[in-house]
């Protein structure tokens, strides 16, 4: 099966993608192109799954780049290869040939482009991350590489959507410490629940930041088992683990 790959024109020209779960070689839960290191799908499928994804961004494999995503707001600088990965959830670079990945399963992937500086990056914005400043930080560092803000353009991938991600009170509790603004991201659900919106909320924290746009492509990954994985539909179903999407950028 051909991989699908989602793009999005503001971050053109550079070679890029939200990839979906077709195409891969995985099976079970993790059906499709489960790119997740950490997931307990077979190793040497994951690899042949990311390979595929490599040879889609035209680079070789040890090009596609990876941090250990622990839901921080820290922001590696990448300027080689390297197989390592670093716990942090954010990278930018300036050098040519280098793929910047990022994997989600619910949370926000977003891709971030400065065309005039040559300067690219990518994140992974859960709710904790996204709290914490993942995005305003990942600006700062394409920055720190000659970006100016009025030049970057940032789009968010499949995330889960406000209909979907459920939450109790207490998190309503911990934005509103953050912001009383914030609770026009929060919709009522049953009971003492709320209903977050997560990719609304990365919209108003990248377009705070003054960047020249921010968009999110409005794909749900919850409602799509089609095309996405989910870890809340894989949770809600009981099933042991889930796959993890990956979304690219390069020079």
């Amino acid at each position: 099966m051909t991989l699908e790959i989602l793009t999005a024109d503001s971050l053109m020209p550079f070679r890029h993608g939200f990839f979906t779960r077709k195409g891969g070689a995985s099976s079970g839960v993790f059906g499709g192109l489960n790119c997740g290191q950490g997931s307990s799908d077979q190793s040497e499928i994951v690899t042949i799954n990311r390979a595929r994804v490599a040879r889609a961004m035209q680079v070789a494999p040890d090009h596609l780049i990876s941090v250990h995503q622990v839901h921080s707001p820290d922001v590696q600088t990448v300027t080689e290869p390297t197989t390592e990965r670093p716990r942090a959830d954010a990278m930018v670079t300036a050098t040519p040939g280098l793929a910047l990945a990022i994997l989600t399963a619910d949370c926000q992937p977003v891709l971030f482009a400065d065309a005039k500086a040559q300067v690219v990056g990518a994140a992974h914005a859960g709710w904790r991350g996204a709290l914490d400043g993942v995005l305003e930080a990942t600006i700062d560092a394409m920055q720190a590489l000659g970006a100016e803000r009025k030049n970057i353009h940032a789009v968010i991938g499949p995330s889960i959507s406000q209909t979907a991600y459920e939450v109790g009170p207490e998190f309503l509790e911990d934005f509103m410490a953050d912001d009383p603004d914030n609770t026009r991201f929060f919709a009522n659900g049953d009971g003492n629940r709320y209903q977050f919106d997560l990719p609304g909320y990365g919209l108003k924290r990248l377009r705070r930041a003054g960047i020249g746009s921010a968009e999110w492509t409005r794909h749900c990954t919850y409602s799509d088992p089609e095309r996405f994985y989910s870890y809340r539909r894989a949770t809600h179903a009981g099933e042991a683990d889930y796959g993890r999407l990956i979304s690219v950028i390069r020079i």
